[in-house]
């Protein structure tokens, strides 16, 4: 069977090996190049959106929990940051089944509609000073609708992009995603910086902080139109025209491949937390808990985010030349060794210190975040890889990711000791570590259907 797309090279059909049907060829590179882009755009938007909440989180405390003294308001800040991140399992269910029954273009469509649309109606929110206990629950309601959106786009994205990848460069176009993840947080906490350097404390409690997510909506609207004019990937296309596709993708996977899901729930728990503390808590760390100033602290992090997004292209090479757990269980490892140390020298308050501290946690971090996508994509056969994908994605993050700054803040309050965060990171980092070493090698192998 041949088929096109477009006006690019004819897609070959499939052959066959041992694991079952493989990846068809012959996409064009024009193709590659709007997947990529399309891939990347929508990421951005989807995780700037939902990235400024943590960056704004001690401006968020004050106009939402203005009667709590700070360490508590801002604990019920990353509560709620936490507790929309527990609704991303069930999102993780429902957009695996839409992208594996209609296709991962619509999923992908659909979730960043409903993310731009939630994150405007945050800017829209009244304080607790005009609606009293209302304010914190609109923005609860909101937060979970959120979380429901970007539990489908990291899984989604990785998936289109691996699956239209040449075979040999799947970990370098899967690393985009990470990258656009990194992008959106990059222009998070420039906005951040710029506006707190700019406006005064009480300027931004009164309308600064919405300014950021009014750009929701103009943004979004741009990622879903360049994600409707993509075809969905040459795979998902020949499962649909077979009507080859399971009925119930999610329950194959529980029943057919529960021990991929277990492994892949243990290797994203070092990007849960370690994304989550080293690129959206670490401003708020540095500010509260060492004393660094506000506008300091997000230029900090704005530089580890600018070389984090160059190491993630690298570390995507570097998966593809060497393999997928190679590079995983060196993540860890270092992450065993150099954390504690890492963060005992962001005491130090030099801010040259604090700047190569990040870029230092950034690049570990890059050795797990942009092998991962492709790795966990792999793992899984087309028929159940937007589901396995974000099932396990979307479950580790809520229960270790979306509760890193929550942890992270309340181990410093129970232990009233700053290197606790770091503690919480190696624990993670061994729990990757045994389970990237227990599954199997997944760069060398074709992408199966079954």
């Amino acid at each position: 069977m041949t088929g096109t797309t477009g006006n690019d090279a004819p897609t070959l059909g499939p052959t066959l090996s041992g694991q079952g049907r493989v990846h068809p060829t012959g996409v064009g590179k024009d193709t590659r190049r709007r997947v990529v882009a399309a891939s990347f755009i929508g990421n951005f938007v989807e995780w700037f959106d939902y990235a400024v909440y943590g960056y704004l989180a001690t401006t968020i405390a004050a106009v939402f929990f203005p009667e709590s003294d700070p360490q508590a308001a801002l604990l019920q800040t990353f509560a709620l940051f936490a507790v929309s991140f527990l609704v991303r399992p069930l999102g993780g269910f429902v957009w695996g089944h839409i992208g594996d029954k209609v296709g991962r273009r619509n999923a992908l469509s659909l979730s960043i509609l409903i993310m731009s649309a939630a994150t405007f109606c945050i800017a829209l929110i009244p304080s607790y000073a005009s609606i009293g206990a209302w304010a914190p629950l609109l923005l609860l309601f909101i937060r979970i609708i959120q979380g429901f959106s970007a539990s489908g786009e990291y899984a989604g994205a990785s998936a289109f992009l691996v699956e239209y990848a040449p075979a040999n460069k799947r970990g370098l176009y899967a690393a985009v995603v990470p990258a656009s993840t990194a992008a959106g947080l990059l222009l998070g906490s420039l906005l951040v910086t710029l506006m707190t350097s700019v406006l005064s404390s009480d300027q931004m409690e009164s309308w600064g902080w919405r300014l950021p997510f009014l750009l929701a909506a103009p943004m979004g609207l741009i990622g879903r139109y360049i994600r409707t004019k993509l075809e969905d990937t040459p795979v998902f296309r020949e499962l649909a025209a077979e009507d080859n596709a399971i009925k119930a993708p999610v329950r194959s996977l529980f029943r057919n491949h529960w021990r991929q899901l277990l492994q892949a729930v243990g290797a994203v728990l070092l990007n849960a937390v370690g994304f989550y503390v080293i690129l959206s808590y670490m401003p708020t760390y540095l500010s509260a808990e060492l004393g660094v100033g506000a506008a300091e602290s997000y230029f900090a992090t704005t530089i580890a985010l600018v070389t984090y997004i160059g190491f993630i292209f690298l570390t995507g090479m570097l998966s593809d030349r060497f393999g997928r757990k190679k590079v995983l269980i060196s993540a860890s490892v270092l992450f065993i060794v150099l954390t504690v140390p890492a963060f005992a020298l962001l005491d130090t308050g030099n801010f040259l210190v604090i700047v190569l501290v990040q870029i230092l946690l950034g690049a570990m971090l890059t050795l797990n975040d942009g092998t991962l996508p492709s790795f966990l994509a792999e793992m899984f056969p087309t028929r159940v890889r937007y589901s396995g994908f974000a099932v396990s994605f979307n479950l580790s993050n809520a229960l270790f990711g979306g509760t890193a700054p929550y942890v992270a803040t309340l181990l410093i309050a129970l232990t009233a000791n700053d290197l606790a965060p770091a503690w919480y990171l190696v624990g993670a980092a061994f729990i990757s570590l045994i389970a990237v070493s227990l599954s199997r090698e997944t760069s060398r192998a074709p992408l199966r259907h079954q």
